[in-house]
C-alpha cells in the first residue's frame, strides 16, 4: 500500500482543508486528555511552517445530524489557541486568511450529510479549498463525507499521524519482535471475533480478560456470577479456543475475579476464584492471582499488543487495579529496553495516562475500531481512496 503523502507537496498560498480527530473527553467544558490533539500537531506545524492556509475538520460526539451545542468544538479551539468557524459550511473565513493561517471548523457532524458521506454535501465543505489531507487515522474505518466523500473533490494525501499509524501497526503486523503477546480485553466478544483471529495468527501468546476474558471462562463451565452470556457468544469463545490451539498460539483466561454485591464503584471488593464466585456477584475487575499470572508472561515475551481495560478502570483503583498494575508492567519492561509495547483503544489509553505512563510506552495509537479493523486486515475506507 502506497499512499499519496504531504512530503514534498508545495503547499504555500494554498486552502488546506485537513480532517484531524479531535473526539475527545471534556468535562465541565474542560479537555481531560489532548492526546489526540496533541498528536495532530506535527502534520499542523509542518503546512503551517509550508505556508498553507489551513482549516481543520474534526468532530466531537454523536449529535445525530444536529447541531446540538453540548458537542461544540469550541474547548478545542480555545485549547489549541486558533478561531472556531460556527459553521464547518461557512467559507467567509477563508479571504481574511493568511499564509500559515489555521481555524478549526464547527463540528462536522452537525450535519447529517457528513455520517451518509451525502455527496452534495462533500461538494460543499470542500468547497473553496485546494488540497485535502487526512490525518484522522481513528476514523478512516469510516465512509463519511469529511474522509471519503470530499477526496472527489479535491487532490488529497496522508499526513504525518495517518502515515505513522499505519507504518507502526505494519512493522507490528510484518516483523515483530518474538515472542509475541497481545492482550484483548473490554466488553462484547462478538465485536473483536475478527481481531482475535488475526491476533491468534500473529501472536505466540494471547491474554483475553475483561468480560471476553469472562466469557471465555464461562464457556468452559466456569461460574461467571450475575454475568449473561448467550449461547452464541459461548460458541464463539469454544471456536476461537480451538482456532488458537490449531494455530499454536497459548491462550491465557482469567482464573480468579474481583467482584461485589452490586455493580457500582463504591462496592466492596473480592477477590474470588471462579469456583467461590457466587450467582449473586458482579464481576468488575480482573482477579489478583491472574494479575500476577499476566505479569509474569509480560516478562516473557519481546512484543506486546494491547486494546481494552480489564476491568472499571474509569472507576478508579479499585476496579481499576488490574489494569493499571499490567499498564505499570508493561511500561517498565519497555523503559528497560525489554520489550516494545503498542497499545490502542481510546478506555485503554485513558487508563495508560491515568497511571501516568503513557509515554513510557513504544508506540500508542490514536484509533480505537480503526486500530482493530487495521489488524483485523480490514481496508480502512478513509485510507484506501488515498492510495497512488
Amino acid at each position: 500500500m502506497v499512499l499519496r503523502t504531504i512530503e514534498n507537496l508545495d503547499v504555500k498560498g494554498k486552502f488546506i482543508l485537513l480532517r484531524d480527530d479531535f473526539n475527545v473527553q471534556i468535562i465541565d467544558g474542560k479537555i481531560t486528555d489532548g492526546f489526540r490533539i496533541d498528536q495532530s500537531m506535527p502534520t499542523i506545524d509542518k503546512l503551517k511552517r509550508a505556508g498553507a492556509k489551513i482549516a481543520i475538520c474534526a468532530h466531537l460526539g454523536r449529535p445525530k445530524g444536529l447541531r446540538d451545542m453540548k458537542f461544540t468544538l469550541a474547548p478545542i479551539a480555545q485549547y489549541m489557541k486558533i478561531p472556531l468557524v460556527t459553521d464547518c459550511l461557512e467559507k467567509d473565513f477563508m479571504k481574511d486568511m493568511k499564509d500559515g493561517d489555521v481555524v478549526l471548523l464547527e463540528n462536522v457532524r452537525f450535519y447529517p450529510g457528513e455520517e451518509e458521506n451525502n455527496p452534495e454535501f462533500s461538494s460543499r465543505l470542500a468547497s473553496g479549498f485546494d488540497i485535502f489531507v487526512n490525518d484522522a487515522f481513528a476514523v478512516s474505518h469510516r465512509a463519511h463525507a469529511s474522509t471519503v466523500g470530499v477526496t472527489k473533490f479535491l487532490p488529497s494525501y496522508a499526513g504525518e499521524l495517518l502515515m505513522s499509524e499505519i507504518e507502526n501497526l505494519n512493522n507490528l503486523m510484518e516483523n515483530p519482535k518474538r515472542p509475541l503477546l497481545s492482550i484483548v480485553a473490554g466488553g462484547k466478544l462478538s465485536t473483536k471475533i475478527g481481531v482475535l483471529k488475526s491476533l491468534i495468527k500473529l501472536s505466540d501468546k494471547l491474554i483475553v480478560d475483561g468480560m471476553i476474558g469472562t466469557a471465555f471462562a464461562v464457556s468452559g463451565g466456569a461460574n461467571g456470577g450475575d454475568f449473561k452470556v448467550d449461547a452464541e457468544t459461548l460458541q464463539a469463545a469454544r471456536d476461537l479456543t480451538e482456532f488458537a490451539k490449531q494455530n499454536d498460539c497459548e491462550l491465557f483466561i482469567p482464573i480468579d475475579k474481583g467482584v461485589g454485591k452490586e455493580f457500582s464503584r463504591d462496592a466492596i471488593r473480592v477477590n474470588k476464584t471462579f469456583s467461590e464466585i457466587q450467582s449473586d456477584d458482579v464481576i468488575m475487575d480482573s482477579g489478583i492471582e491472574t494479575t500476577k499470572r499476566n505479569i509474569q508472561i509480560i516478562e516473557s515475551v519481546r512484543t506486546v499488543l494491547w486494546n481494552g481495560t480489564l476491568g472499571m478502570a474509569e472507576w478508579g483503583d479499585v476496579w481499576g487495579q488490574s489494569t493499571f498494575e499490567i499498564a505499570h508492567a508493561i511500561a517498565k519492561q519497555t523503559s528497560n529496553g525489554s520489550l516494545e509495547s503498542i497499545i490502542g483503544g481510546g478506555d485503554t489509553v485513558t487508563a495508560l495516562e491515568v497511571a501516568g505512563v503513557k509515554n513510557d510506552m513504544t508506540y500508542v495509537s490514536t484509533g480505537g475500531g480503526a486500530f482493530l479493523e487495521f489488524i483485523e486486515g480490514i481496508s480502512l475506507p478513509g485510507i484506501k481512496v488515498l492510495e497512488s
